[in-house]
């Protein structure tokens, strides 16, 4: 990293601790909703669907936002929508709603959105391409160290406990646990409060920074970009890496968000299983640290890209044949692999687009939806199977297979005439 991209990723890397911070806040969410909103797992879940699905639907909007206003001034505007939606938490707690709470984490879904659509591309081609997986890895070490945080600091508000919580519902009458419920739903508002604060001095701070607006494209990349492409669409990479970046969300979000559940079905007391997601942060941060100094090199993007669909394969089948604490831990062992996809895959997929950067950019955020509606599949498949719930992790081996296959061909593909049947006939 030359001197010059030093003071950009500085302030990139304080987004990336904030994006760390809320997004994998959603591990501990999840089961915390359900205690004191008694729902089901599927139900549960709806908190990763809300809090992704935002990605989808906003980050066009966002790509439209930032050829407006810029990398900087995007990012601020994210920032300030961010406290819009942990503000939306406050009534929702006095309330209890499901549906503000869901609102809350959908506003604030886009927030990120926003900042991720600016913050990703801006890493991408601050420096050389075939390095974009290394500056990743160093977004990604502080994006898992804010949320290891986030998980041992509000871990220990939200269930403190826990497993006397809901022993004391089950028992209680009706209005007695209406009001341990509503106690215990009051238990986010102050750490809501301090969140919007620090979004809004963050905000603040951006604005008035001096981050440098890039040059997204080179002289080569004018070259690639001038041959035949007129649309976003025409480069065959981005749209594979757009599929690949959807089921390696939905892998990232089921090891992050979804293990919890998936201990607390195999019988592990809450107690102890709250700490799964921490434990996947863990893998995540051994990950990109040694994706960082591995890539590009020692490891050269695609291939890391390959070994972590191999090794999630392996940890998904050995998930399924065992049982309790080591099930569990085949699923935190995925985090191995789920750390080092995103920006492998972003490598491969935004390298040469040129003017096509932001609506490139803007496609893969909305592959982030695959966090949103893989993980509900995963919630449903455990209700389903009360009895077998490593069923559920068969789920992901459909998913790594499609990103071995974006690793091994999909990511060499410049032109859609490529695919034609004919011409791999003439190449044989």
């Amino acid at each position: 990293m030359n001197r010059s991209s030093t003071y950009p990723m500085i302030i990139i890397g304080i987004l990336f601790f904030v994006f760390g911070f809320l997004t994998w806040l959603n591990g501990i969410l999840i089961p915390y909703f359900k205690i004191c909103l008694q729902l089901s797992n599927f139900q549960s879940l709806w908190v990763a669907f809300a809090a992704y699905i935002a990605y989808f639907v906003m980050a066009l909007p966002s790509a439209w936002i930032l050829k407006f206003t810029g990398y900087r001034k995007g990012m601020v505007t994210g920032l300030c929508v961010m406290v819009i939606g942990a503000l939306l938490f406050l009534p929702a707690a006095w309330t209890r709603t499901y549906g503000l709470f869901l609102t809350g984490l959908f506003v604030t879904g886009t927030g990120l959105a926003l900042l991720q659509t600016a913050a990703n591309p801006y890493v991408a081609i601050i420096g050389p391409a075939e390095s974009t997986a290394q500056r990743i890895s160093f977004m990604g070490i502080a994006n898992k160290t804010a949320g290891i945080m986030s998980q041992r600091i509000l871990g220990a508000v939200f269930f403190f406990n826990a497993d006397t919580i809901i022993s004391s519902i089950s028992s209680a009458g009706e209005v007695q646990r209406e009001q341990i419920l509503n106690a215990y739903a009051m238990r986010i508002v102050p750490p809501y409060v301090i969140i919007a604060s620090v979004l809004l001095l963050l905000a603040v701070m951006i604005a008035f920074s001096k981050l440098p607006e890039v040059n997204e494209q080179s002289d080569e990349d004018l070259r690639m970009s001038a041959e035949d492409k007129t649309g976003v669409l025409q480069y065959p990479y981005l749209v594979f890496g757009v599929i690949a970046l959807f089921v390696a969300s939905g892998c990232e979000v089921i090891a992050i968000d979804g293990v919890i559940l998936y201990g607390k079905s195999l019988g592990i007391p809450l107690t102890q299983a709250r700490h799964f997601t921490e434990y996947t942060l863990y893998a995540s941060l051994i990950s990109y640290a040694s994706g960082a100094v591995l890539i590009p090199r020692y490891l050269k993007q695609q291939h890391a890209l390959m070994l972590c669909a191999v090794w999630g394969i392996t940890m998904s089948i050995a998930a399924w044949f065992t049982d309790g604490w080591v099930s569990a831990f085949c699923v935190i062992l995925t985090g191995l692999s789920t750390a080092l996809l995103w920006g492998t895959i972003w490598g491969l997929s935004v390298r040469q687009l040129g003017r096509y950067t932001k609506p490139g950019s803007a496609l893969l955020i909305m592959a982030v939806s695959g966090g949103a509606t893989i993980p509900l599949l995963f919630g449903r498949l455990i209700d389903l199977n009360p009895l077998r719930p490593q069923h559920s992790v068969l789920l992901l081996l459909p998913c790594y297979a499609i990103l071995f296959c974006f690793a091994a061909w999909g990511y060499r593909i410049h032109h859609w005439k490529e695919l034609s049947f004919s011409r791999r006939l003439k190449t044989i």
